[in-house]
This record gives C-alpha cells, sequence and structure tokens, in this order.
C-alpha cells in the first residue's frame, strides 16, 4: 500500500477562520503517547503486521479520541446554548454499563453483577441528566429522530426497570416519533416478559449480541451467554414481533475455525433475522486478553487479518446467496428498503446525538464529546445538578468533512454530490492522492458521481481511512 498522500490543496474551509474554531481548545499534534502506547501511524501502520496485535483498528469518528480535551468543554456548553438549525435530525444515545460478566474481547465501560439498588440509583440519574438537557437552547421544542440504547448491557435491566426507565424519561423526552429506537440484547439476559416490555416501551430495533453458535467458544472468550439461549432469545423476539431484529457475529474469535465459521454462517442463515452485522475481532489495549498478552508474554490468540477477512468475505458470500444484501461493509440486510439503521446513517452524517450515561460519546452542533467515564463520579455530578461532560472538541470545518467522508466510506459507496453541496468541496480533488493510490490498489473504484469500495476495500476498509487524515493526527494514539 502507498504512503499517504499529505492533503496539499486545503479548501476555502481550512482557512484562518477554521484555524480560529479550534484556538479556545488548542489541538495537540502528533507525539509521544507517554504511555507506551501504540499510535496511529501512516495508512499502512495497523495493517502492516498481518498478526491480530494490540491497539485500535476499528474507525468510528474523527479527529481521533485522545485528541478530545477538558480545556474544550466551553465549546460544548455554548453549543448546547445555541440557537438549532432544527432542520438537523437529533438522536440520543444512553449508556447502560452493566453486564453479567465481563467478555475477555470487551473494551467498553462496564461493571459486572450490580446490585437493583445501583441500578435504580443508575436510572434516577439518567433522568436526572436529561431532566438537565431538556430545557438547554439547543434542545429545547425538539423531537427525537432516533434512540439508541448502548452498552454494557441495556438488557441488563429487568422488566420492571426498563419500565421505571421509560416512566422516568417521558416526564423530559419522548421517543414515540423516532424513526428509530435500537435497544442492545445479551441473549441470556432476556426472558418472554422482557422482550415484550421492550416492545411496550417503544423498541423498534432489537440487536442480539450472538457473536458465535458454539459454546466452548463462547465460554473460551468470556461470553456470559451459551448457544440454548440464542435461540430462546431468538423465539421470543419473533413472537413478539419487532419491524428490525439484529444479530452480531465475530469473526475470528479465539478458538475459532473453518467448519465452526462455516456452521455459523449456517445458522444465522436459518434464523433469517432483518439485518447481520459481522465484525472482525480485535484487541484494543483494555480488553482482558491485551492485558494477560502483556503481562504474560503471550502471543495474539485471535486469527490473524487475512484469516479474519477470508471468513468475513465467505459470510458476505453465503449471506449474498441467501438472498441478503450489503448495507455497508459489515453489514447485511434482508430488504434494502426497509431495513434500515437510522442510528448508523445519522451518526455518518453529522447528525446531533445526544449523550446519555457514563462515559457516553455525543456529537452536538458541530462539537464532539464524551461523558464522565467514572460511574462514581458520573452520578455524583449529575445529582449535584451539572452535566458529567469530560472531555470535547470542535473540529474544524475540514475535519468535519474528512470525518462524514471516512464514516461513509464505511457504507461501500460514496456520493460526492452531497458533499459539493454541504462543504463546497469536490471530494474527488480534496483526496485525489488518497483516491489515487486506493484505486490503483484495487480497492476502490472513482467513477463520475460516486466512489465505490471493491470487497477488498470494505473488508479492510479500516485500515484505509487513516489515509484521509489530516498529518498530525497519523502519529497519535486513536482512542
Amino acid at each position: 500500500m502507498s504512503k499517504p498522500a499529505s492533503p496539499t490543496n486545503l479548501p476555502v474551509i481550512a482557512d484562518a477562520a477554521a484555524a480560529a474554531e479550534q484556538a479556545a481548545c488548542p489541538e495537540p499534534l502528533s507525539g509521544t503517547a507517554g504511555d507506551g502506547s501504540a499510535r496511529a501511524g501512516s495508512t499502512s501502520a495497523p495493517a502492516a503486521a498481518d498478526k491480530t496485535e494490540i491497539g485500535s483498528y476499528f474507525v468510528s469518528n474523527y479527529p481521533p479520541f485522545s485528541q478530545w480535551k477538558a480545556e474544550c468543554l466551553p465549546e460544548i456548553e455554548a453549543a448546547l446554548d445555541a440557537e438549532p438549525d432544527r432542520s438537523t435530525p437529533l438522536g440520543m444515545y444512553l449508556h447502560i454499563p452493566f453486564c453479567r460478566k465481563r467478555c475477555r474481547f470487551c473494551y467498553f465501560r462496564v461493571y459486572v453483577q450490580q446490585n437493583a439498588e445501583t441500578i435504580k440509583q443508575y436510572v434516577e440519574t439518567l433522568d436526572r441528566e436529561v431532566q438537565l438537557l431538556k430545557d438547554r437552547r439547543g434542545i429545547a421544542g425538539r423531537s427525537l429522530d432516533f434512540v439508541y440504547f448502548g452498552g454494557g448491557t441495556p438488557s441488563y435491566l429487568s422488566a420492571r426497570q426498563l419500565q421505571m426507565l421509560r416512566e422516568r424519561l417521558s416526564q423530559s423526552v419522548s421517543w414515540d416519533s423516532a424513526q428509530e429506537v435500537t435497544f442492545e440484547c445479551e441473549p441470556g439476559t432476556l426472558s418472554l416478559e422482557k422482550v415484550q416490555t421492550l416492545k411496550a416501551i417503544g423498541i423498534t430495533r432489537v440487536s442480539l449480541g450472538v457473536e458465535n453458535f458454539n459454546d466452548r467458544i463462547l465460554e473460551e472468550n468470556g461470553r456470559a451467554h451459551l448457544s440454548e439461549e440464542i435461540f430462546r432469545a431468538y423465539g421470543w423476539l419473533q413472537q413478539v414481533g419487532f419491524p428490525q431484529i439484529n444479530i452480531d457475529l465475530i469473526a475470528g474469535m479465539v478458538g475459532e475455525t473453518d467448519e465452526n465459521w462455516q456452521a455459523c454462517i449456517a445458522k444465522a442463515i436459518e434464523l433469517q433475522p432483518d439485518n447481520i452485522t459481522i465484525y472482525q475481532m480485535e484487541l484494543p489495549w483494555n480488553t482482558v486478553i491485551s492485558k494477560e498478552m502483556l503481562e504474560q508474554g503471550l502471543e495474539s490468540p485471535v486469527a490473524d487479518w487475512p484469516t479474519k477477512r477470508r471468513w468475513a468475505n465467505e459470510a458476505i458470500d453465503r449471506l449474498l446467496g441467501a438472498g441478503y444484501h450489503l448495507s455497508s461493509g459489515n453489514e447485511l440486510v434482508r430488504d434494502l428498503r426497509t431495513d434500515r439503521f437510522v442510528y448508523r446513517d445519522n451518526l455518518f452524517r453529522g447528525s446531533d446525538i445526544l449523550a446519555v450515561g457514563v462515559s457516553s460519546f455525543g456529537h452536538f452542533q458541530g462539537v464532539h464529546y464524551q461523558n464522565d467515564a467514572e460511574i462514581e463520579s458520573y452520578l455524583v455530578t449529575v445529582q449535584a445538578g451539572r452535566l458529567p461532560i469530560r472531555r470535547a472538541l470542535r473540529p474544524t470545518r475540514h475535519q468535519q468533512l474528512i470525518r462524514e467522508w471516512i464514516l461513509q466510506m464505511k457504507e461501500g459507496r460514496v456520493a460526492v454530490q452531497r458533499f459539493i453541496e454541504k462543504f463546497g468541496v469536490d471530494p474527488r480533488v480534496e483526496f485525489a492522492g488518497p483516491l489515487q493510490n486506493q484505486s490503483q490498489a484495487g480497492y476502490l473504484t472513482v467513477d463520475d458521481g460516486e466512489v465505490v469500495l471493491t470487497r477488498k476495500g470494505l473488508l479492510q476498509i479500516d485500515s484505509l481511512l487513516w489515509e484521509y487524515f489530516e498529518p498530525q493526527h497519523r502519529a497519535v494514539r486513536y482512542t
């Protein structure tokens, strides 16, 4: 793969005015991370080695999270109090950080085996946080277009706790008219009563964390559920009925084999969910597996990248043959007309997303921000009547362009006209160097009005996106 080309012809939006946007919250340039951790280098850096080594691989935002700073908190406060563009969709991400156990590959902020009183206090605090948000000028009078309950394990909450959560939040916000309300579920936490409660509180899209159908592999990777619970939970979801059911699979879990992966694909096809999301196993720094590798000097137990890409490719081929359609690099749907992922579509296009809950990430009126990552201080801050925002960053217009471009590349097909209309920039000119490099390498094609990823490009899309980063962000830690 060619070395990244520096963006030498920056558009009008990357002028002195854009630089002034970040003057109030200075952004550190590249340099030593200071903790010995790996940093994102050039385009080839994440994909240089075939082995699955420790470090972040999945790109979900820009500029990198490591660049968001507490010094930028005035930016998000100003955004919350600014008159909004009411044509911009508004969503909400709510983080439920509780789990039955911590998976060995999990890198999210989670707390295991919490009691009912802790959960009750957390739900009350979520309600209090939403109360603090709802009357801010940028939010007041706006309706929620989409909601996402992520974790952790949102389905760790009991049916009664879910009803309490809805009742408390409904005093401040409503998702009755939202296009989509997604709820993540761990199979072993579900019951028929809980599934019925999800339907009653307005959930329209259920995402079931299957990951694998083999009990040995599920146990070896620290998953709390077993295959019997998957089938039982899926039966309840079908019985109650939801507009969309998604299941997640992970290619390359510890202990995976060719034979078992093929069996997993067959079982997924047999279930016939509306959506199937296929992740490739990675090892961020704060996973149990990563810590064991570092402390004990162990080799990576995860399949190498060529093997994971081959498995993902085989899954795509078989799912396409079974009537599914690609809707992004790792998502397949049964019906492109009806099976949409509204949260993803809006996240990738710069819509406003309110962050609610410990460690939640949001984007509001052009400002990235994240809540406090520690549950104790999160609870204390919110109950004291203050928003628990920990760090923020206002990207320049050029960085906003990059963010939307790289995220939409993950969908596999990007129409350039929308970028010309929104940013006044033709991406084919702005990103001519990376596009030429990646076209010559067979990762994408540049047609009249579109950039289209090839299958080869889709299977390793995250390793390609660094080439579009501004130079100062190619040698910093991503998270």
